[in-house]
């Protein structure tokens, strides 16, 4: 990952803290015979679902298939709602709609905001999946009715 784009992820974190105080995200869990897929984005370590913030005049459910076709070329069919979680890392106040999907198609044709993306078996999940992720994956291999609401 360039030190650049981790300089300037930090100056906009900052200005999250100034000029975002509540932010909405989306994350969808995309699993696929007994596979998640996961993405590694260029400017923050680790493994995550597709996903990012809602923009002005979109609802949840577009902000996710929108993230999903920009980082993945993925077209989601059904999605459903797990739950929206809070996430106060990072100085934030981030609130994330968060969905399972597991009928989509790939292509892996990715933005720039992706440096890697794969599919993963659940029982060998790589190493650096960011902690609330690993949470919800837990949960559905559990085959847990998660809460509708929680920490991330």
């Amino acid at each position: 990952m360039s030190t650049f784009k981790k300089f300037l992820y930090q100056v906009y974190r900052l200005q999250w803290v100034v000029t975002r105080p509540i932010t909405l995200g989306v994350r969808v869990l995309m699993v696929k015979d007994g596979q998640v897929l996961l993405v590694k984005t260029t400017y923050m370590d680790g493994w995550f679902f597709v996903g990012g913030g809602v923009k002005r005049h979109e609802t949840i459910e577009q902000a996710a298939r929108r993230e999903a076709r920009e980082e993945l070329g993925a077209e989601l069919g059904r999605l459903d709602l797990v739950g929206i979680f809070t996430n106060f890392a990072e100085s934030k106040s981030d609130h994330i709609a968060f969905f399972k999907c597991t009928d989509f198609t790939y292509t892996g044709k990715s933005d720039f905001e992706i440096e890697r993306s794969g599919f993963f078996p659940l029982d060998a999940l790589p190493a650096g999946l960011a902690a609330g992720h690993e949470r919800r994956i837990k949960e559905f291999l559990q085959g847990e009715n998660p809460p509708a609401y929680g920490y991330w």
